[in-house]
């Protein structure tokens, strides 16, 4: 029987499609908010990978990340969907959405993204939340799995992750001392409060995903 251990904290990254350019600033600040301070901010990229989103958010559709440094729990990667959910609709304009907000945890070994679609390679979490490992890192870069969008196989896209990952690595070797900080929620409602926790860790490094040997199951995906 397997010794159940605490969770590794991980990195929030906010993956961001903006339409007005004016919303920036607001947005960031919102972000920060609730989410503390950023250490990662990329430059804006056009998103010309599909155009779902036109009709709504209107274009040039922009697309940027950014990272936090107060570390997360993984199981609280569905209450920060929700939350991202909510705060969207704080930008709408005349009813219709400026902004879109897709939150994932980053691991030495992964990329995870909370999505409110179920299918048949996503697990359930809560609410009406599921996970996905969109992402995993193996011979020193995030891989793109079968059912991974085609903008998260993007060059730069991957790039920025592996920037952010370098973040996340010196973060965790930093732990022993108690300088970085998890951050957890105990709710999801708009009054959500994030106290400042210092983990408790199992011993050991966390995975790196380098050594990982995974086998890929071929879901029925629509």
């Amino acid at each position: 029987m397997g010794q159940i251990k605490t969770f590794y904290p991980e990195k929030l990254v906010l993956a961001i499609l903006i339409s007005g350019p004016k919303l920036k600033t607001r947005l960031l600040d919102t972000l920060k908010d609730h989410f503390g301070e950023l250490d990662y901010l990329s430059r804006e990229l056009d998103f010309t990978f599909t155009r779902y989103y036109d009709r709504e958010m209107g274009r040039p559709i922009k697309r940027l990340f950014v990272s936090f440094q107060p570390l997360v729990s993984p199981e609280t990667l569905w209450e920060i969907k929700i939350k991202t959910n909510r705060l969207e609709n704080n930008f709408r304009e005349e009813g219709k959405r400026k902004v879109n907000l897709d939150p994932g945890l980053l691991s030495l070994s992964r990329f995870i993204l909370a999505t409110t679609k179920d299918s048949s390679h996503r697990i359930p979490l809560n609410s009406g939340i599921y996970g996905e490992i969109t992402l995993l890192y193996k011979r020193k870069s995030f891989r793109p799995l079968e059912w991974t969008y085609p903008d998260y196989r993007d060059a730069e896209y991957l790039e920025i992750l592996k920037n952010i990952r370098r973040i996340y690595k010196s973060q965790l070797k930093k732990l022993g001392s108690g300088t970085p900080t998890l951050r957890a929620s105990s709710t999801c409602g708009d009054e959500d409060t994030f106290g400042h926790l210092r983990p408790s860790l199992p011993r050991g490094p966390p995975p790196c995903g380098d050594e990982d040997t995974f086998g890929h199951l071929r879901p029925s995906v629509p």
